[in-house]
């Protein structure tokens, strides 16, 4: 069987290293937003226990208390006795925590504020810094990681470094790489950074894929120097051959996910991620990777601002909210399953076992729950569904409306509450896609104040479905989330119906 990773990969599983096993394997917690409890994180850590996993990359964001820096804590940020408390019961669990602390890209939580804005790359977009202020980047950053390493006994600290889709964008950076090129421009940035890391004596680790597009000069950093390559099931090299890192002599881990684009409240790619898990690990294993990394992100790490004027940001929304991290124990399950054993990974035979042990079905039940929870996760933007030309939205609308039925007719006879987190899915994509039927409704050339009653109509309904929906997010999520976040997130999902109803109500 070939590796469906990308077919020039060249890599067949038959061939697969199954009997290497990975020094480290972790899992990444990102907290941009849905910031977990701690009693929550520590039963979360008690789930990673129980599945083999000896490290937690722990991507405080805003949620950390910086002393030093008090702008950039948000109303959810834990208390500095509470990362420690914490860390101490991961610890006791021999769970490993390391911290990551962007250094380059997605700093949007800091460099949105006045105090920062001389290191921004770009004054629309405050998601970068700007790499030709070494001294303000060397000032700002030496005192968020001692701060956050002083919190952290682990070895190793992350400094982010991906999606730095601006590098070389603003006048100082295009004029040094006209001169000497991005590679020279990003490594003496990396450089300037993981030396940070090393004087604390720490591991510098990071996201390899804009080092990885602009390796020449990556020498120039310090051997330690771990590079994560994060592959969500695409070609191998696309962002780099990875083999240029450890052809320099850096360690390499590798990082699939279980929540990423294009998941959001209203779809989760289930079948992309299993095959990322199947196709990914194996790739790890047999390329001698040291760690793996299972991610998860709660948002895209984009964010649409809000102005006060034409450059002051008051506030940054989140493009994509994903269901929170309590739906998805099948997917760690698989995870631990595929990092452990010495055979290949078996979807359709992970899926019958699954749901004998947590749900008590048999195989044709289990087989039916698959299909209904693959569904068909196609996204639609504009009214049309993407890359599938041949579907309309009604079309998609009504098989997903199939796939909830299946859901609903399914009886597990344990672990209901974790049934029930499929079932809101589908449910919360079911109303959406009702929603976006509306949409080409009102959006169509003969819709006029003649078909307002009928829109009104159809709104009305999905309404008052989201009022059940938003009972039982909460139901499901109140020991997870604040209460804040839980009001937040709701009020996200059905935002864009409430206000077209609000406007169509008004001219009826």
């Amino acid at each position: 069987m070939i590796c469906l990773l990308h077919s020039g990969c060249g890599i067949s599983q038959s061939t697969l290293k199954q009997n290497k096993d990975f020094e480290v394997v972790g899992f990444h917690l990102d907290l941009r937003i849905q910031v977990m409890k701690l009693e929550a994180l520590k039963k979360f850590v008690d789930q990673l226990e129980s599945r083999g996993v000896n490290t937690l990359i722990m991507e405080w964001e805003a949620t950390f208390p910086f002393e030093s820096h008090p702008l950039i804590a948000n109303q959810f940020a834990y208390t500095k006795d509470e990362i420690s408390e914490f860390i101490d019961y991961c610890q006791s669990k021999k769970i490993e925590v390391i911290p990551l602390q962007q250094s380059l890209g997605h700093l949007e939580y800091v460099l949105r504020h006045q105090r920062y804005a001389e290191l921004r790359e770009n004054f629309k977009d405050v998601s970068q810094s700007c790499p030709m202020e070494p001294e303000l980047n060397k000032a700002l950053l030496t005192d968020l990681f001692t701060e956050m390493a002083a919190l952290h006994p682990s070895k190793y600290f992350h400094i982010g470094g991906d999606e730095a889709y601006l590098f070389g964008n603003c006048d100082k950076c295009s004029e040094r790489v006209k001169k000497d090129g991005k590679s020279t421009l990003l490594a003496e940035h990396l450089k300037l950074v993981t030396d940070i890391i090393v004087s604390l004596g720490k591991t510098p680790l990071l996201w390899s894929d804009i080092a990885n597009k602009y390796p020449d000069k990556l020498e120039l950093l310090p051997k330690e120097t771990i590079f994560l390559v994060w592959n969500y099931g695409w070609a191998l090299d696309r962002f780099g051959d990875p083999k240029k890192l450890t052809e320099k002599g850096f360690e390499v881990w590798g990082a699939p996910s279980l929540r990423s684009n294009p998941d959001n409240f209203y779809l989760t790619n289930w079948e992309k991620h299993f095959n990322n898990i199947k196709d990914f690990i194996p790739v790890c294993r047999n390329s001698d990777y040291n760690g793996i990394i299972m991610t998860s992100w709660s948002t895209s790490g984009i964010y649409s601002p809000i102005y006060e004027d034409k450059q002051t940001i008051s506030e940054l929304i989140p493009v994509r909210n994903v269901y929170p991290i309590s739906g998805f124990q099948i997917l760690l399950e698989a995870y631990a399953q595929a990092v452990h054993q010495n055979t290949a990974f078996d979807i359709e035979k992970f899926i019958i076992d699954y749901g004998k042990k947590q749900f008590e079905f048999d195989k044709t039940e289990s087989l039916l729950f698959w299909k209904a929870l693959k569904g068909l996760p196609y996204q639609v933007l504009d009214g049309k569904v993407e890359k599938h030309k041949e579907l309309t939205v009604k079309m998609l609308h009504e098989a997903v409306t199939h796939h909830q039925k299946i859901l609903n007719t399914l009886k597990p006879k344990k672990n209901e509450v974790e049934f029930s987190h499929f079932r809101l899915m589908t449910d919360i994509r079911e109303n959406y896609l009702a929603f976006k039927e509306t949409e080409v409704f009102v959006n169509s050339p003969n819709f006029s104040n003649s078909n307002l009653n009928e829109a009104l109509a159809q709104l009305q309904v999905i309404l008052k479905k989201d009022k059940g929906l938003k009972s039982r997010f909460i139901d499901l999520n109140k020991e997870l989330l604040h209460s804040g976040q839980l009001a937040e997130e709701n009020r996200v999902r059905i935002e864009r119906v409430q206000r077209l109803y609000d406007r169509l109500s008004k001219i009826k």
